[in-house]
C-alpha cells in the first residue's frame, strides 16, 4: 500500500454551502481513447460545464453512471476473461457478471451520449428493439465490442463530496471508434472536447485522480505498448480523506 494522494478529489460542499451526509458510491465507468500519433499518443478529454457540482470546469474522460439497462445491452463480442475478472474482483456488494459488462457498456455509451464518437464493430445489426439510448448504435449500424477494453483504474470517490463514485477506468485504442461526429455533437454534458497528448493533458485542469490514471498509463505504456490483457492497474481506495493505491 503506497501513501496518500494528495490534492483536489472534488467538491466537499454542497449548493447550501453545507457538507453531505454519507453517500453509497454510485457504479459508474469511464474510457480512455486512445490515438496513437506522430506527436504522441492523444486522448479524447472535454471539459465539465462550470455550472456543474461535481469537478466543475475540469477536464475529464467521458463517462458516467451505469444504468439499470446498460447490463442486457446486445455487444458483438464480450470482455476478454482476464479483464472481465479484474471488474469481479472486489466488487460491491457482490461480483455480478451482469454489472461487469455493464460497467464496460456504459463506458461506451456515455461516450456516444457525451461526444458523439461510437465505437464498435461496423456493419453489424443491433436488436430491432432497443433502448433509445442504444437507437444512434442502431441507425449506424454499430454494434458496441468489449473485447478490446482494457481496465487501467478503479476509483471510489472519498466521504464527504456532494457525489460519490465507484468508478472503472477502461482504455482502448482509436481503431475501434466507428463514427466520428463532425462538428458539435453528443448532449452538451462536456464541452471543448479536445485530443491533447498524454503530456499535453497535464497543462489542463484536471481532477487529481485524472492526472494519476495519466501518468500511470504512461508509464505502462512504456513496458506495455499494445495494452495487453492483464497489465498493471491501480486500485484507488479512499481512506478518511485520501486515496491509497493499490494494486487490481
Amino acid at each position: 500500500m503506497n501513501a496518500p494522494m494528495e490534492g483536489r478529489t472534488g467538491n466537499r460542499v454542497g449548493a447550501d454551502g453545507q457538507r453531505p451526509g454519507y453517500l453509497r458510491p454510485k457504479d459508474a465507468a469511464t474510457i480512455l481513447i486512445l490515438d496513437r500519433t506522430l506527436s504522441g499518443v492523444r486522448v479524447l478529454m472535454g471539459r465539465r460545464p462550470s455550472r456543474d457540482a461535481f469537478m466543475p470546469a475540469a477536464y475529464v474522460f467521458p463517462g458516467g453512471r451505469v444504468d439499470p439497462t446498460d447490463g442486457r445491452a446486445f455487444a458483438a463480442n464480450e470482455l476478454d476473461p482476464v479483464e472481465r475478472d479484474r471488474l469481479l474482483d472486489r466488487m460491491r456488494p457482490r461480483p455480478s457478471l451482469r454489472k461487469a459488462r455493464a460497467l464496460a457498456l456504459c463506458a461506451l455509451r456515455e461516450t456516444a451520449e457525451e461526444t458523439g464518437y461510437l465505437l464498435g464493430r461496423t456493419g453489424m445489426e443491433l436488436p430491432a428493439s432497443v433502448h433509445p439510448d442504444w437507437e444512434p448504435f442502431q441507425a449506424a449500424r454499430i454494434v458496441p465490442d468489449l473485447s478490446p477494453l482494457r481496465v487501467v483504474a478503479r476509483a471510489i470517490t472519498p466521504p464527504g463530496r456532494v457525489r460519490r463514485f465507484d468508478s472503472r477506468f477502461f482504455a482502448v485504442f482509436a481503431d475501434v471508434i466507428a463514427v466520428r461526429p463532425e462538428g458539435i455533437a453528443g448532449t452538451g454534458e462536456l464541452e471543448d472536447v479536445v485530443w491533447p497528448t498524454l503530456d499535453e493533458a497535464d497543462g489542463l485542469e484536471l481532477p487529481r485522480i485524472t492526472r494519476s490514471v495519466i501518468d500511470d498509463l504512461k508509464r505502462r505504456l512504456i513496458d506495455d505498448p499494445a495494452l495487453s490483457p492483464g497489465g498493471p492497474a491501480t486500485f484507488y481506495r479512499p481512506i478518511g480523506d485520501e486515496f491509497v493505491r493499490e494494486p487490481m
